[in-house]
C-alpha cells in the first residue's frame, strides 16, 4: 500500500501560516497561530447567548475563527475580514459553515462589509491583526471604524505582542481592560474594549 505524502489538515495550515510569515512578516507579526492558551483567554470574555453578529480581523489559517464558530449560537453570523487572499483560500476551503462570511478586504472597510451583507451593527469585534505594523493613519481608521459600528453594549477583543494600539483604544473607547496570556509564542497582550 502506498502512503500518502500529503500533510495533515492541521501541518498544512502551519506550513501555510509559516511560508505567509516569511513572505509577509508585517502582516502577521508571528511565525505561529495563537495558541491554544490565547484563543481561550479571548474567546472567554464574549457573551455568547447575545453575540448575534461578531466580526473577525485577520482570520489567518482559522485557529481563532473555528473556536468562534464552535461557541456561536445557531443563528449567529461571523463575518472574517482577510487581506490574504492565500488565506482567503485555505478558509474557504476549510470550514463549511453557513454561519462564516469570508471576505477578501482589509479591516478598513468594515464599515462597506457590514453594509453591503446589510448589517447594521456588530455585538463583537475581535482582532489580531498587527497594529505596529500598520501606518498611524489606518490604524486610527480602524479602531474609528469599529467602535461606530459596535452595538452599544458591544466590545473589541484585541490580541497583540505590543502595545502599539492602546492609545487609539484609549481615545474611541470608555473602557480599555488589560490581561496578558504568558503561554503563547510570543506572550500576547489582550486588550477588551468597550464603548
Amino acid at each position: 500500500m502506498i502512503q500518502s505524502s500529503k500533510p495533515a489538515p492541521g501541518a498544512s495550515a502551519m506550513l501555510l501560516f509559516a511560508r505567509n510569515f516569511f513572505r509577509h512578516p508585517a502582516l502577521l507579526g508571528s511565525l505561529v497561530p495563537s495558541s491554544s492558551f490565547l484563543v481561550n483567554s479571548v474567546l472567554d470574555r464574549v457573551n455568547w447567548d447575545r453575540a448575534g453578529v461578531i466580526v473577525e480581523y485577520g482570520p489567518g489559517v482559522g485557529t481563532m475563527t473555528e473556536k468562534i464558530l464552535e461557541r456561536m449560537r445557531p443563528d449567529a453570523l461571523l463575518i472574517a475580514i482577510e487581506l490574504n487572499l492565500e488565506f482567503v483560500d485555505f478558509l474557504s476551503k476549510k470550514i463549511d459553515d453557513p454561519r462564516l462570511r469570508i471576505v477578501h478586504s482589509s479591516a478598513s472597510g468594515v464599515r462597506d462589509i457590514l453594509a453591503a451583507l446589510s448589517l447594521g451593527r456588530a455585538d463583537y469585534v475581535i482582532s489580531g491583526i498587527p497594529y505596529s505594523s500598520i501606518a498611524h493613519p489606518l490604524r486610527r481608521e480602524i479602531v474609528k471604524q469599529t467602535r461606530e459600528l459596535l452595538h452599544p453594549d458591544g466590545a473589541l477583543l484585541v490580541y497583540q505582542f505590543t502595545k502599539t494600539v492602546l492609545p487609539y483604544l484609549e481615545s474611541h473607547f470608555a473602557s480599555v481592560k488589560q490581561n496578558v496570556q504568558l503561554l503563547n509564542i510570543l506572550p500576547a497582550r489582550i486588550f477588551y474594549c468597550t464603548p
